[in-house]
Parts: C-alpha cells; structure tokens; sequence
C-alpha cells in the first residue's frame, strides 16, 4: 500500500515537472527565421516599460435633491385644510372643539333672534347666536332655527380651490313616555 503511495507521488510530480519546464525558456517566434533555426542573436535592449495613460475622468456632477415644487411623499394626498387667515386673534373655546364633537341641547326664542345652547362631551355648556365661530375648521354660525343651527366651514379643496359646506346640528326631541 505505501509503495503505490509513493508511485502515485513520484508520477505526480513528473508531470508538474514537465509542465513547468514546457512553459518560458524558448525562442521567441519572432527570433526563429523562415527555416525554423533560430537568428543570429542581437543585442537587446532592456524593454522599455509603456506608460499607460489612463483617461481622463471627467469629474461627475453631484445629485441634489431640490423639494422646491414637489410634493411631500410623506403627507397624505387629500386633506382639506381650512382656510385660516392670519388672524392675530386667540382661539375662542369654541374653536378647540371639532363641530361633531357638540351636541345641540336647547333653543330659546327671543325677539332679538333665537339662542341656541350646545355641549361638550364634558356637558359644559356654550350659548350660539348668529356669527358666533365654532369648530377647528373656521365655522361660523349661520342661522339658528327652531329645531337646528345651521354652521358653515369654509376649507380648500385637494386643488386648492376654497370651498364651503353647510354642517348642521339637530335639536333632539324627547321622546314621549319617556325620561326627558
């Protein structure tokens, strides 16, 4: 077993020999004549070690992003914002509150025209007249009827153009034979 080690060894390493002694050495092709024998040897000058010339590279202009017309792709595509002017004035209690938030409890008539009385969730109460502002969105009131009060937001659009909506409040009435 250990001379067929020892065989495959030795021919292992014949044949790298004979690979390693196969390459360089030679005449170069272009010293060997028609006839196939080498030329008279000549004197060589030591070669001569090509600059290579890398091409210029062109300085590559820098990207930078310019937001400036674009839109934010991390702000939602529709959203109705209200149209508030620059108002210097503080925001009245009834402006924290979204409209949805209040619930109408009662109108009172009177010659001076009617009053209606509406509540937070708290059941803090607030008296509306006709113009009084209410709500986050710039509302204002409108008109209060017998049975509601008629508030008008003004806000723009997804295009920007401003838009106004009518929201209204209901009077709820008691029911009969019930608690009121």
């Amino acid at each position: 077993m250990r001379g067929r080690i020892m065989l495959g060894f030795l021919v292992i390493a014949a044949a790298c020999l004979f690979v390693l002694g196969g390459c360089g050495g030679g005449t170069p092709p272009s010293q060997i004549s028609q006839k196939g024998t080498p030329a008279p040897a000549e004197k060589k000058e030591p070669a001569k070690v090509a600059e290579k010339k890398e091409p210029e590279k062109k300085p590559e202009a820098q990207y930078t992003y310019n937001p400036a017309g674009k839109p934010d792709p991390f702000k939602p595509f529709i959203q109705l914002t209200p149209v508030r002017g620059a108002s210097t004035f503080p925001l009245t209690p009834l402006q924290k509150y979204e409209i949805n938030q209040l619930k109408l409890v009662a109108i009172i008539s009177s010659s001076e025209g009617n009053v209606a009385l509406v509540e937070d969730a708290a059941g803090k109460g607030f008296f509306l007249k006709k113009g009084v502002l209410i709500g986050k969105n710039d509302g204002k009131v409108t008109k209060v009827l017998r049975d509601r009060v008629i508030i008008e937001e003004v806000y723009q659009d997804i295009f920007g153009q401003t838009k106004t909506s009518e929201i209204s409040l209901f009077l709820q009435k008691p029911e009969e034979g019930g608690e009121s």
